[in-house]
This record gives C-alpha cells, sequence and structure tokens, in this order.
C-alpha cells in the first residue's frame, strides 16, 4: 500500500477518491490473516517509521517550473506512486532518494529504471516511445508491458488523459539519469531467421529444444513476431537484461493484456516445464536475443516460482 506516496496528495484529491470508493456497492470478504513475523506486525511501530521517512507533507508546486511539468511530478510522485516501484529500498524499507527511479525488483519482478540514463534508463526513448507505452503498455523497439507494470497500464494509466500522460513525459525527462552497471545496451539487430545459426554451443541445445516447441510460433527464430508487433523480441529491454528476471516471470505466468480495445496473451508455462527447462529457455532467449546471455540455474526459477 503505497501510502507514502499518497501522502503527498491534496485534500481534494484524497476526498474524490474516499466518496468514490462509498459509492460502491459493499462486498463482504473474509479478512486474509496477518502473516508478518515480528516486529512487523505491530502497527504501532509505523508511527515511528512514518516520523523519519513519511513527513505529513502535501505536494507543493515550484514556482520556477511551468504547470505541466508541476502537473507531471504530481502525478508520477504522488497518484501514481511510480517510484513505489522503480526505487530501491534502504535497510528500513523506505525509498533510498539516492537512487530515486534507478530500478529495483519487486514482487519477483525487475522494475526498470525510469530515469533519464541514456543506455540503461529511458534518455534515449522519444516522447513518443514514451507516451504510448505509457497509454497502450507498448512501444515500437522497447517492447511490451507485463506483469505489474501491465497490470498498472490496463487498470490504471490507459485511462489517463492525454495531457496528463503528456505531463508524466514531461516530468520523466528531467529526472536525473543514473546508470544500472548491470544492463548492457540493448541489441537491436534481429537474431537469424534459421534455427540452426548463432548459437551451436551444447549448453544452448536444450533452450533451443524448448524454445521450438514452445516460443517460435509467435517470436519466430529472428526474434521479430510474423504475428503480433507486442510479441516482437528484438531490443526489448528484459531480454537484454543479464538476470532475465522479467524473462523467467513471463514463461512462469504468461502474459495477459488489455491492448487498445482488444486482449493478448502469451500463455503461462510454469506448469508445463520444469525448473531446468525453464532456466535452460531463458539462458537460450538472453543469448540469442540479447547482449549479453544469462546463466540462470534450477535454483534460481525455484527462488522466483515462490515469489509469485
Amino acid at each position: 500500500m503505497p501510502f507514502a506516496s499518497y501522502t503527498f496528495m491534496t485534500d481534494a484529491d484524497a476526498g474524490a477518491i474516499k466518496a468514490y470508493l462509498f459509492s460502491l456497492k459493499p462486498v463482504h470478504a473474509a479478512a486474509i490473516p496477518d502473516t508478518l513475523k515480528f516486529p512487523f506486525n505491530q502497527r504501532s511501530l509505523m508511527g515511528l517509521w512514518a516520523l523519519m521517512f513519511n513527513p505529513n507533507k502535501r505536494f507543493e508546486p515550484r514556482t520556477e517550473r511551468d504547470p505541466q511539468w508541476n502537473r507531471g511530478a504530481y502525478l508520477v510522485e504522488a497518484m501514481a506512486h511510480c517510484g513505489e516501484c522503480h526505487t530501491p529500498r534502504n535497510l528500513m524499507q523506505a525509498l533510498d532518494q539516492r537512487e530515486k527511479f534507478a530500478g529495483t525488483v519487486q514482487a519477483g519482478w525487475r522494475a526498470y529504471n525510469i530515469t533519464s540514463d541514456p543506455k540503461s534508463g529511458v534518455g534515449a526513448w522519444s516522447e513518443a516511445d514514451l507516451a504510448h507505452y505509457l497509454s497502450v503498455g507498448y512501444a515500437d523497439g522497447r517492447g511490451t508491458a507485463a506483469g505489474p507494470m501491465g497490470e498498472a497500464v490496463d487498470n490504471s494509466l490507459r485511462y489517463l488523459t492525454q495531457g496528463d500522460i503528456t505531463a508524466i513525459v514531461t516530468y520523466l525527462r528531467t529526472v536525473s539519469g543514473i546508470a544500472s552497471a548491470d544492463l548492457p545496451e540493448r541489441r537491436m539487430q534481429p537474431a537469424s531467421s534459421s534455427y540452426s545459426e548463432g548459437l551451436a554451443a551444447d549448453a544452448q541445445l536444450h533452450g533451443r529444444a524448448v524454445y521450438a516447441g514452445a516460443c517460435v510460433g509467435c517470436h519466430e527464430w529472428s526474434g521479430v513476431s510474423p504475428v503480433i508487433p507486442y510479441a516482437t523480441l528484438t531490443g526489448v529491454r528484459s531480454v537484454n537484461d543479464p538476470t532475465a528476471t522479467n524473462v523467467v516471470q513471463i514463461i512462469l505466468s504468461g502474459a495477459h493484456r488489455q491492448m487498445s480495445d482488444s486482449r493478448t496473451a502469451m500463455p503461462a508455462f510454469g506448469g508445463s516445464y520444469s525448473d531446468e527447462e525453464i532456466a535452460s529457455l531463458a539462458n537460450y532467449v538472453t543469448a540469442r536475443f540479447g547482449a549479453r546471455p544469462s546463466a540462470l540455474t534450477a535454483d534460481n526459477i525455484a527462488s522466483l516460482r515462490a515469489q509469485n
């Protein structure tokens, strides 16, 4: 619950959200048991945490900035709470403002760098790319939103006005760049269209066999989808991430998206393949289509499964 970001909301916006929620039909649901362990299950301690990390302050526009920038800052910092996923946390689980928007892992998915760094962030994205990604969850040559980011687009961001999307892009453009050292510059050229070219090492043969059986129909050997552009792998950040965290999560859980007026889906393969097979597949995908291959093991996959 990103209440620390919602602290920045105006009282009027908080009241409007309350009014909407109270207008919905009541639904009874059993309370979920508390699974937090001591001392994290002591609610009174949140008061001390808030004194240190959540000052009771509302968003204050900066007079030296124009209204569009201030609107974008308000949306990013408060309403859309982008930093709650895209900013690492310190030992006390507060946002580490020294690494603001530099990316981190949340709920088993990697929320990537959204600073203005041109190689590992969004500094090289055009305004049109950023706006389309936020509105639709897809940008040509950049990839398709999946997991929690896909949910954010489908359930929230796609309902924003074009003016609000433009304001968010305007603000993000001014976020100081922070380089993610573990993210190489993306490979932008497609792979060979022949399955027999490019990766003949024995270590890749198992992954290639799984890819041939489950993936090639939509993603092709080149990585350029013959079905829909959303399935193209060329240039996608997750495929160019040597940790392959999001590649694995998409293989495990699939991807179900509301794209404009239609739905598109990739099936989940978590129940069809073993941890060893999924590790081999992820390593093959990053080696064939990315800038640097991953080196996952079955233990890595088991750990990511447990975070779903």
